[in-house]
């Protein structure tokens, strides 16, 4: 399906622009209409408009569908049908991406599609595994249910995404400032300094005197570092986005000290809370962990989940797999069997869920409070380089005049 940027008349008189997926642009130019908008242009998006989206929408986020699925439980569990229901999440939705979703599922619906169906045709927007559970409802009249499970699921999704992310990101932003000050000493401010010595009839020392042909580097050749640096980022990024570069890049992520602790704590709680969810509506086991090899994000992890998956089709208990790969702690797969046993496995999951969840957040502490003093200790060793090298002359000129 194409991707369309249209800007439209609402029948409430006020001008909307966005984006929405379509398989020509007649059928982009109906969806529209049939809302009562009066179409003042819709064109196939360019690939710069589909990077950036014109609705500034984007991918829909973990915390837009969990507001999406207590929205939905609220009005449904008030009597709304889901036809009206949808129709009024559509009206109401802030996130451009995914109301023009519900706006697509409320048409389909209106026509005789069921809503797993309908959630399906809309291009990947809705995750698999909320379709399945969606699924799930209909079938056995528990829809409010499903999504009051997904609304719980997502919530702890974004909690989790966030506590990884804030891992990753503080000790980035510390290096990334280390290094422009470093740039920005070399080139502005050590010159400066230097010109001071230039016209003494005296042999600067040696820390002096490396510091001026890293600082003369620097002057004369910044752009070419810039467009290195550049380079650099752009091809790595490149690499990393390819399969041998996110199967390089998924290694590393597991081998780097505490990093790696909180990425293997994370595949826990994400493994725990998504079997949990979904065995909890029906869904059967074969089924939840192919979900839930989807929903992972380390290659490794992928991949014992694909493993797992064919065992258990072949009769193998989920447990052994588990223990097979060595990627879970011995205490994920302590509980999976004790749960197996017992045939209470969806409660171990969960345990196992919020105890890793908590696990996380604590590790991503600990991670912050050990960077930043390493951090710190390695910008004050090179400040320190940097003002010896500057006072030494001082001191040599000073013990001359003495």
């Amino acid at each position: 399906m194409a991707q369309f940027a249209y800007r439209v008349m609402t029948p409430a008189g006020k001008e909307k622009k966005g984006t929405l997926e379509a398989k020509s642009r007649d059928a982009a130019m109906t969806m529209l209409k049939n809302d009562k908008n009066v179409v003042i242009s819709c064109e196939e998006a360019s690939g710069l408009k589909k990077g950036i989206g014109l609705n500034f929408g984007g991918k829909v986020k973990p915390r837009d569908f969990s507001v999406f699925c207590h929205q939905f439980e609220s009005i449904n569990a008030a009597g709304v049908s889901v036809v009206d229901s949808f129709e009024m999440l559509g009206n109401q939705t802030e996130n451009p991406t995914l109301c023009d979703a519900i706006k697509a599922v409320h048409r389909d619906i209106s026509k005789g599609d069921s809503l797993a169906t309908a959630m399906r045709k809309q291009g990947g927007v809705f995750p698999e595994m909320l379709n399945n559970m969606v699924e799930a409802g209909e079938a056995s009249g528990s829809l409010d249910k499903a999504f009051n499970r997904m609304a719980i699921q997502f919530e702890k999704d974004a909690a989790l995404q966030s506590a990884v992310k804030k891992a990753i990101t503080y000790p980035i932003v510390l290096i990334i400032v280390m290094v422009i000050v470093i740039f920005a000493m070399m080139t502005f401010v050590i010159p400066t300094f230097m010109e001071m010595f230039a016209d003494l009839d005296t042999e600067l020392p040696a820390v002096t005197m490396a510091i001026v042909h890293i600082s003369d580097f620097f002057v004369a050749w910044w752009w070419l570092m810039i467009i290195i640096g550049a380079a650099l980022f752009v091809g790595i990024k490149a690499y990393a986005a390819t399969d041998a570069g996110k199967e390089v890049t998924s290694g590393l992520a597991l081998k780097i000290p505490v990093l790696g602790g909180v990425k293997t704590k994370s595949a826990c709680a994400r493994l725990g809370r998504t079997l949990c969810t979904l065995l909890a509506a029906g869904v059967s086991m074969v089924d939840a962990l192919e979900i839930t090899g989807k929903s992972m994000e380390n290659m490794y992890y992928k991949r014992a989940m694909k493993e797992a998956k064919e065992q258990v089709m072949r009769g193998v208990p989920l447990s052994r797999p588990l223990k097979t790969c060595g990627l879970f702690p011995p205490m994920v797969v302590h509980m999976v069997s004790i749960g197996e046993e017992t045939g209470n496995i969806e409660v171990m999951l969960e345990n196992v869920a919020e105890y890793y969840e908590e696990d996380v957040q604590i590790a991503t502490e600990q991670m912050m409070t050990l960077m930043e003093p390493i951090i710190i200790i390695v910008m004050a060793f090179v400040v320190g380089f940097l003002v010896i090298g500057v006072m030494s002359p001082m001191l040599t000129l000073y013990d001359s005049l003495m």
